[in-house]
């Protein structure tokens, strides 16, 4: 079973970024935020998944897919920071880069082309 683009992108996105928000357990100085941590590092993941799978469907290139992947999971990876605070720049920022990475290359290298839906002719 392949699934598109974008779907793969969601999926592996929203498992990493859930990944990335449970790693806030580790700072106990999280705890009395953890609900945040987690909520913001999922949906960050889950919209930079949809963005890299989309940009991946329309663009087959494995050098763009991961360099797109990069700037759109740094530029909401730093939407973040700035609502969490500078403090935790690179705790935030390079987490959400190599997740950028990993949905690009995924989505490059396994993602299903898309379908035309219009009838042959």
């Amino acid at each position: 079973m392949s699934l598109s683009k974008p779907i793969l992108g969601l999926i592996l996105g929203g498992s990493l970024g859930l990944a990335d928000g449970l790693s806030g357990f580790l700072e106990p100085s999280l705890a009395p935020v953890m609900t945040s941590v987690i909520t913001f590092s999922m949906l960050k993941g889950l919209i930079a998944g949809v963005l890299i799978g989309m940009f991946s469907q329309r663009v087959r290139s494995m050098p763009w897919g991961l360099l797109a992947g990069l700037l759109i999971a740094s530029l909401l990876s730093f939407a973040v920071i700035l609502r969490a605070g500078m403090a935790l720049f690179w705790d935030i920022l390079l987490p959400g880069m190599l997740l950028g990475l990993i949905v690009g290359f995924v989505t490059q290298k396994f993602g299903r082309k898309a379908q035309s839906t219009l009838p042959a002719r």
